[in-house]
C-alpha cells in the first residue's frame, strides 16, 4: 500500500460514535430552545442555528487537524501549552463577565472561552512531559514538575472563578495513576474527599472521635508497630484538615456554591428551610428533574416536551440539556445516550492501550479521561446524584468553544492513532 494512501486510515467507529453524539445533541440543542415557533435554520438568533455554525466550523477544524502531520503535536507541546496559560492570564485583563465569571473574551456578538482549550493543551504538556526519556513518574522531583502542569492552569481557571471547570483537571491524576504513579495518592486522595464531607455533615468533634479510633486501632493491631509519634501526627492532620474544611465553608466559599453542598448533603437542621433552598437555590435541579421524570419509558417525542418548549428549566440548552433527553427521549433515550457516551470513552481507551509510543497513550487516556468526568459530574448533576457544578455535556451542550475544545482533544488523540498504521 502506498505511503499516501495509508494517510487516510483513521477509526471510523471513533468518528462515527463523536458524529452520533454532535448530531443528537443539536437537535436537542433544537428543543431546548424552540418555544412553538417555526424551525428557522437561517436565523442566527437561535441557538440551534448558532449551533448549527459550530458544528460546521468544527468540520472544518477537524480536517485541518487530520491534515497536520501527527509529529507536530508532540513537538509542539510546550508552545502550545504556554499559548495556553497565557490565554488564560489574559481574561483577568480582557476578558468578559458572565454569570459571575470572567471566563470569556468578547469577539463581536460571540464569546470565546479559552480554558476549553486549555484542557486540550495540558494533555498534550503531561504527555510530552512524562513521555521524555528523563523523566521518571517515581522520582518525587518529576511528580512535583508533573503536578505543577496540571495545577498552573486549574488554578487560573479557579481564579475566573469557574470552579467547575478546574475539577475537570483532576482527570489527569487517572493518567499518571495509568504510567505508575504511586497508588499512595490516589489513596489519599480518596480519604480527603471522604474526610472532608464527614466533617461537613458530622462536624469537627465526630471526624476527630472516628478519626482516633480508627488510627489507633490500626495501630494497636499491627504486629510491628511504629512509633507513636505516627498515628498521632495521623490525627493531628487529620483533625486540621476537618477544621479547614469546616472554616473555608462557613467563612470563604461563596454563598451559592455554599448553598448547593448545604443541599447535597442536606446540613440545614430546619426541615422546612431545607425545603424552602430546595425551591429557590436548587429551582434549576428541581426543574430538570421534574422534566426527566415526565418523559417516562418512551419519552414525549421531538418538540413535544411540554416542561421543555415552556422553558421550565433555566440553562437547559448548555449545563441542563440532558434533562431534554429525558422528557423528550425517555428512557431509552437517556440509555441509548449514556451507552453511545460509555462506548466512545471506552474505544479511547482501548485505542490508548495500542499505542506505540508513549506520548499517544498518556494522551488517549487523558482524553477518555477527561469525556468521562464531563460525562460523569455533567448527567449526575442534573439528576441530584452530586452538587450543581457548571460543566458542560460533551457534544451536548450549546456553544461553540465546547464543542470546538471536545472536537480538537478527540481529533488530535485520532490523528495520533492513525500514525500506529504508519511509521512514527
Amino acid at each position: 500500500m502506498r505511503q499516501t494512501d495509508r494517510h487516510f486510515k483513521f477509526d471510523w467507529l471513533t468518528i462515527l460514535l463523536y458524529f452520533i453524539l454532535v448530531m443528537f445533541g443539536w437537535v436537542n440543542i433544537i428543543s431546548a430552545s424552540h418555544s412553538g415557533e417555526a424551525l428557522e435554520f437561517s436565523n442566527f438568533s437561535h441557538f440551534y442555528s448558532k449551533q448549527l455554525v459550530f458544528i460546521g466550523l468544527s468540520v472544518l477544524l477537524i480536517i485541518l487537524i487530520l491534515s497536520i502531520e501527527a509529529k507536530f503535536y508532540e513537538r509542539f507541546s510546550s508552545v502550545i501549552y504556554i499559548i495556553a496559560l497565557l490565554s488564560l492570564a489574559g481574561l483577568f485583563v480582557f476578558g468578559k463577565n458572565i454569570n459571575g465569571a470572567t471566563s470569556w473574551y468578547p469577539i463581536g456578538s460571540f464569546t470565546f472561552q479559552p480554558g476549553e482549550f486549555a484542557k486540550v493543551a495540558t494533555a498534550l504538556a503531561v504527555a510530552k512531559y512524562i513521555s521524555d526519556l528523563n523523566t521518571d513518574i517515581n522520582r518525587f522531583n518529576d511528580q512535583l514538575k508533573t503536578f505543577a502542569i496540571i495545577v498552573t492552569p486549574a488554578l487560573l481557571v479557579l481564579l475566573q472563578p469557574d470552579a467547575g471547570s478546574a475539577i475537570v483537571y483532576g482527570a489527569f491524576f487517572f493518567v499518571l495513576y495509568r504510567e505508575g504513579l504511586p497508588h499512595i495518592y490516589l489513596i489519599v486522595g480518596v480519604l480527603l474527599i471522604l474526610l472532608s464531607i464527614f466533617a461537613l455533615k458530622f462536624g469537627v468533634i465526630s471526624t476527630l472521635l472516628i478519626t482516633s479510633i480508627v488510627v489507633l486501632t490500626y495501630y494497636f493491631t499491627r504486629k510491628k508497630k511504629p512509633s507513636i509519634i505516627q498515628p498521632i501526627t495521623v490525627i493531628l492532620l487529620c483533625t486540621s484538615l476537618a477544621f479547614s474544611v469546616r472554616f473555608f465553608y462557613d467563612n470563604i466559599l461563596p454563598a451559592h456554591q455554599k448553598d448547593r453542598i448545604t443541599i447535597w448533603l442536606s446540613l440545614e437542621k430546619d426541615p422546612d428551610k431545607l425545603e424552602r433552598m430546595k425551591k429557590t437555590v436548587a429551582y434549576n435541579l428541581n426543574e430538570s428533574e421534574k422534566a426527566i421524570s415526565s418523559g417516562g419509558f418512551k419519552g414525549k417525542g421531538f418538540l413535544e416536551g411540554t416542561r421543555t418548549t415552556g422553558n421550565f428549566v433555566p440553562e437547559q440548552h448548555t449545563d441542563y440539556i440532558f434533562s431534554t433527553v429525558g422528557e423528550e427521549w425517555g428512557f431509552i433515550g437517556s440509555f441509548l445516550t449514556v451507552v453511545v457516551f460509555l462506548l466512545l470513552i471506552i474505544r479511547i481507551l482501548i485505542l490508548a492501550e495500542r499505542q506505540k509510543t508513549q506520548f499517544s497513550r498518556m494522551y488517549g487516556y487523558a482524553v477518555g479521561a477527561i469525556l468521562f468526568l464531563h460525562f460523569m459530574i455533567n448527567i449526575g448533576m442534573v439528576m441530584g446524584l452530586i452538587p450543581t457544578i457548571g460543566i458542560p455535556l460533551p457534544f451536548f451542550s450549546y456553544g461553540g468553544s465546547g464543542l470546538w475544545g471536545f472536537t480538537i482533544l478527540v481529533f488530535i488523540f485520532i490523528k495520533l492513532d492513525s500514525n500506529r498504521i504508519n511509521e512514527w
